[in-house]
C-alpha cells in the first residue's frame, strides 16, 4: 500500500484530463477558424511554471507566438500581442485563484478569447471564461490538457506531425502513472527518511523539466514544507548558483529525456564532485509502457510530478508537517 495514495481517484482524475481531447481539438479548430494568431498561457505560481514546457514546445517547433505570462504582471504590464486575435489560456485547481480571476477580466476587456482548465464548473474562473474545459475535481497536473491544446494547434499549422501519436498514447497515462507511483514508493520513502532533518535543498533541471524544478522548489518544499531552497536551470548552473554547493548540500537533480539532457548531465556530474548528497530523479528509470521515445520526452514533467508526489507524502510524514499547512498563503491579506 502506498502512503496517502488513492489509486481510484488518481486514475479517475488523470483519465478525465485525457478525455478532454475531443473538446480541446474542436476548440482549437474553432479558434483557428476564428483567426486566432497568438496564444498567452497565463498562470500564477505553480500554474505559471506549468506553462513553460508548452511555451518551449511552441518555440522549438512553431512560428506562432505562444508564450507564458504571470497573471498579476500581465494585468499591470500588458502584452503587445493581446487583442481580438489572442487566445488566453488559464488553469486553476480550485478555480478561485485571485490573480487569475483578475487576469481573465483584463484580457477579456482587450478582446481575447478566454479558455480555462479546472475541476470546478461553478467556480469564478470557469464562469468567467468563454470556454471552460472541466476535469474531475482536484485533477493535477494540467500538463495533459496543455499538451493536447498546444499540440493540436501546432499540428493544424503543419508544425507537429507527431501530435496524433502523442494524443493516442495519452490514453495509457492512468495505468502508466500508477506503475510509476508504485515503483517510486520505496525510493521516496528512503529519500524522506534520509532527509528528515534537511532544511535546505539545491534543485536543478533543464528544458521542459525546468518548469517542474521551479514548481517543486517553490510550491512544495517552500510553500508546503517551509524549507529553504535554491533552484537553478541546468543551463545556468555554472553562472553563479554552483558557489552555494558544499559537501553536505542536499542536491536534487531532475532529469528528462529531451535533447537538453546533456545540460543536466553536466550539472549532475559537477554536483557529485562537490556534494556527497546528490539525488537524481530520472524519467529513464521508468518503463512508461505504451509511449514512444519522442513522447516519453513530452510526458516527462507528468512522470516527475507523480514520482515527487510520493516523495512529498513521505516528507510530510517524517517531518510531521502537513502539506496543507500554511502560515500566510490564503491566510493573511496581501
Amino acid at each position: 500500500m502506498m502512503l496517502g495514495f488513492d489509486e481510484t481517484a488518481f486514475r479517475t482524475q488523470t483519465a478525465s484530463a485525457v478525455a478532454l481531447r475531443p473538446q480541446i481539438e474542436q476548440l482549437v479548430d474553432d479558434l483557428l477558424a476564428k483567426g486566432i494568431d497568438n496564444v498567452l498561457l497565463v498562470g500564477a505560481g505553480g500554474t505559471y511554471a506549468q506553462m513553460w514546457p508548452y511555451e518551449l514546445l511552441a518555440r522549438e517547433r512553431s512560428t506562432m507566438p505562444i508564450r507564458a505570462a504571470i497573471a498579476a504582471e500581465l494585468v499591470l504590464a500588458g502584452d503587445a500581442l493581446l487583442g481580438e486575435r489572442t487566445a488566453a489560456v488559464f488553469t486553476s485547481v480550485s478555480g478561485t485563484t485571485e490573480d487569475v480571476v483578475r487576469a481573465i477580466e483584463y484580457v477579456r476587456e482587450a478582446g481575447a478569447t478566454t479558455i480555462a482548465f479546472t475541476g470546478y464548473p461553478e467556480s469564478p474562473i470557469a464562469l468567467g471564461v468563454d470556454h471552460a474545459l472541466v476535469s474531475e475535481p482536484k485533477t493535477w497536473p494540467f500538463d495533459m490538457q496543455l499538451l493536447l491544446l498546444v499540440g493540436r494547434l501546432l499540428e493544424r499549422r503543419g508544425e507537429f506531425d507527431g501530435y496524433a501519436s502523442l494524443a493516442d498514447e495519452l490514453v495509457n497515462l492512468p495505468d502508466v502513472l500508477v506503475e510509476v507511483a508504485k515503483q517510486a514508493e520505496p525510493v521516496a520513502e528512503a529519500f524522506a527518511e534520509a532527509h528528515r532533518d534537511t532544511d535546505y535543498y539545491f534543485l536543478t533541471g533543464g528544458g521542459p523539466i525546468w518548469a517542474f524544478t521551479y514548481l517543486y522548489s517553490m510550491c512544495i518544499l517552500e510553500e508546503m514544507q517551509w524549507l529553504r531552497t535554491t533552484r537553478v536551470h541546468s543551463a545556468e548552473f555554472f553562472h553563479g548558483s554552483l558557489e552555494l554547493l558544499e559537501e553536505d548540500t542536499a542536491v536534487i537533480v531532475f532529469q528528462g529525456e529531451d535533447r537538453t539532457r546533456p545540460l543536466t548531465d553536466r550539472a549532475e556530474a559537477f554536483a557529485k564532485r562537490i556534494s556527497n548528497d546528490v539525488t537524481v530523479f530520472d524519467t529513464r528509470d521508468y518503463a512508461l509502457e505504451g509511449f514512444s521515445a519522442e513522447n516519453r520526452a513530452l510526458i516527462a514533467p507528468i512522470v516527475l510530478d507523480t514520482v515527487m508526489g510520493r516523495v512529498s507524502k513521505h516528507l510530510e510524514r517524517v517531518r510531521d508537517h502537513s502539506l496543507d499547512l500554511r502560515r500566510y498563503y490564503r491566510v493573511m491579506a496581501y
